[in-house]
């Protein structure tokens, strides 16, 4: 793994495959590291001809902390969330989050790049590719949202299972915070016959180990909550758009998938049985695969499709 400058802070990666190849950046969600992006999941990119590049957004990982800076609470983000209210002064913003991406980029002499995000990394890479179209040869929304409240509104009684459930203490163990994590993908995962425990508990212990940071978390979740809609940013893309939702999840429904798609011009929309709000081993094949089909297609000149 290596660290470079962008946009004022540093940002942690690392690289898989042929450094001429062309580049899928992937992006993760909120609060969590790079290492949520399974090693084997990147290789099945790069055994498809691609350069694969995961990374710590700001306050996670080994990358920057963004310290200092007034964070809301838990209750008044939800709050936000219920009631549609902007929050004013957030500690940053998703756009801030996308410059950073850009930079990592810039630092890397990488001109162009398949973007792909999940969650609030997909949040991060719809800006990308609406605000900066010639840096992206393709995007792909996974489990995110159009930021609408209304299309992806959870259940009343879900947000408060995952949001208000007790937090680990400030001197937790990292067995505690591990078991806790856990738990957390039991209520917003996948099937069970997706999942694989034993790969869930060693990425957990893997991100406590690179750096367990929940004042991270806060400062993300309050800038996904002061974003707002994106819907009339969505319009602006022209990129070729896969969107990719878990008709499981409830953590961001499937509906914020499907109004992140038709708010894109010629969004293509996919939706995946038992798929929760996750990555688990038994989808990294369809995941892999529709992604790499997706950049291909995105390469192919127009005209030239199925020629």
């Amino acid at each position: 793994m290596a660290r470079v400058q962008s946009n004022g802070i540093e940002i942690e990666y690392e690289e898989f495959g042929d450094p001429q190849a062309p580049v899928i950046l992937l992006i993760m969600g909120l609060g969590m590291q790079l290492v949520a992006w399974p090693k084997p999941f990147c290789e099945m990119l790069v055994a498809a001809g691609f350069r694969v590049i995961r990374f710590d957004n700001r306050d996670v990982g080994r990358s920057s902390k963004i310290e200092g800076r007034y964070t809301p609470s838990m209750l008044r983000l939800i709050m936000s969330m219920l009631l549609g209210r902007k929050l004013r002064r957030p500690p940053y913003t998703l756009e801030d989050m996308a410059a950073d991406t850009l930079g990592l980029l810039d630092a890397l002499n990488i001109a162009q790049a398949h973007i792909v995000g999940v969650s609030m990394g997909g949040m991060i890479a719809q800006i990308i590719a609406a605000r900066f179209p010639l840096r992206v040869l393709s995007l792909t929304s996974i489990m995110s949202t159009s930021g609408d409240r209304k299309a992806s509104a959870m259940e009343f009684r879900d947000l408060r299972k995952i949001f208000l459930r007790p937090r680990p203490p400030s001197d937790a163990t990292r067995d505690q915070v591990v078991e806790h994590m856990a738990s957390t993908y039991e209520i917003i995962g996948s099937a069970e016959h997706l999942r694989e425990v034993s790969y869930l508990r060693k990425m957990l212990s893997d991100s406590f180990d690179r750096g367990y940071y929940p004042a991270g978390f806060m400062r993300q979740t309050t800038a996904i909550v002061a974003n707002g809609s994106r819907r009339a940013l969505l319009k602006q893309i022209n990129a070729p758009t896969l969107v990719i939702h878990g008709k499981r999840d409830i953590l961001v429904p499937p509906g914020g998938g499907l109004d992140t798609a038709a708010h894109i011009r010629g969004a293509r929309m996919e939706l995946i049985d038992d798929m929760g709000h996750d990555l688990a081993p038994g989808l990294w094949n369809t995941i892999s695969s529709l992604i790499i089909q997706h950049c291909q297609q995105a390469a192919v000149p127009a005209g030239k499709a199925g020629a």
